[in-house]
């Protein structure tokens, strides 16, 4: 790869990628959803071919309505149900991912949708911890490097976020690295679950808060303002308090520039955005304005099944749109790493032994 030149999608499979935002239920193989759902005799799949099944998770997600895009998740979660499957789709997960040059990965799940055939919430989470240690065991016997932090996540529409939050800190020497809250932002906001924020803030635990996909403004400043989130989960929104005037000046709302003098990060999903229906097209992506702006922006995958993609896709959907070169993929890469929530040692030693020789050795 040349200087300044546009790297291809085998190059781009071959640079190390950190992925901060991977549903596990949204990333099953469309083989494994068939094979759990006839071990269990569930019969609710639309199709039991794998590849008309696989094409029907992106169709049925790509609605425009982040509510239609959840329903898809019925399936995958029906089929999850037991320890094995979950350790069997864990380490399916890290296996796929490390396949695609991902060398750490915070991937999230909801302990409480994975209950209905009797398991308690830590089986749940040792199940899928199991699978997360075989699956990076499995993918250093191919030769590919990753590691793996788990993200606990609440319903924001239920309410055993404290539960969960309090799960999130028993496990946290154990794999779990932080919390998280997902599902329809629209008349769930963030502040339902501010006892168990204040608890995460006590246990100085991280936490992430989806917010600013299906709502706007309001959802990232109750997130950033009362509960203190380390994170956005996508953010997209932000844009609605940013100005672009007629010849390019730009101008932040009061929220906007305090996201970027704070550096909060912000983890956006380009694919499952257009899903969605927050964006209109990958090419008019906030993203874009936001790189160009400094603001902490990362690049994910969100739900790898209903998005069909991966994070080498994301990242060359943006080369195709915004003309990035390898040495932007690297900065939204040390970007992704720096907003981790490993500890500040262990980021460091990946960026500075793994991502930054990786990128140099691709050019």
């Amino acid at each position: 790869m040349t200087e300044g030149s546009l790297p291809t999608y085998a190059q781009i499979r071959r640079l190390p990628k950190v992925l901060l935002h991977d549903h596990l239920d949204g990333g099953v193989r469309p083989a494994t959803v068939v094979e759990l759902a006839r071990h269990i005799g569930y019969s609710r799949l639309p199709t039991f071919d794998v590849d008309e099944l696989g094409r029907w998770f992106v169709e049925a997600a790509d609605s425009g309505s982040l509510e239609r895009y959840l329903e898809t998740f019925a399936h995958t979660v029906a089929v999850m149900q037991t320890a094995a499957a979950l350790r069997r789709v864990a380490a399916e997960c890290a296996e796929d991912l490390a396949a695609d040059g991902v060398v750490y990965a915070e991937v999230r799940f909801a302990p409480e949708l994975h209950l209905e055939t009797g398991l308690s919430l830590p089986e749940v989470v040792e199940a899928v911890l199991a699978g997360f240690v075989d699956g990076q065991q499995q993918a250093m016997d191919d030769g590919h490097r990753i590691q793996i932090g788990v993200l606990l996540t609440a319903m924001r529409h239920a309410a055993r976020s404290m539960e969960i939050a309090e799960l999130a800190v028993a496990f946290r020497d154990r794999g779990v690295v932080g919390f998280d809250i997902a599902g329809a932002e629209a008349g769930f906001p963030p502040t339902r679950h501010l006892d168990a924020f204040e608890y995460l803030r006590r246990e100085t635990m991280h936490f992430t808060i989806h917010a600013g996909e299906g709502f706007g403004l309001p959802s990232i400043w109750e997130a950033i303002t009362w509960c203190g989130a380390d994170r956005l989960g996508h953010g997209v929104r932000i844009v609605d308090d940013i100005e672009v005037g007629a010849e390019g000046q730009v101008r932040l709302g009061r929220l906007a520039a305090y996201l970027r003098d704070k550096r909060i990060p912000l983890e956006m999903c380009p694919t499952s955005n257009v899903q969605t229906g927050a964006v209109a097209s990958v090419a008019e992506h906030p993203i874009g304005l936001l790189r160009r702006l400094g603001f902490r922006v990362t690049v994910n995958t969100d739900n790898r099944l209903m998005s069909g993609t991966s994070m080498s896709l994301e990242m060359a959907k943006l080369v195709e749109a915004f003309a990035y070169t390898s040495k932007d993929l690297e900065w939204f890469t040390i970007n992704a790493m720096k907003s981790s929530f490993l500890p500040f040692d262990e980021r460091l030693e990946l960026i500075t032994s793994v991502i930054k020789p990786g990128y140099a050795a691709v050019g």
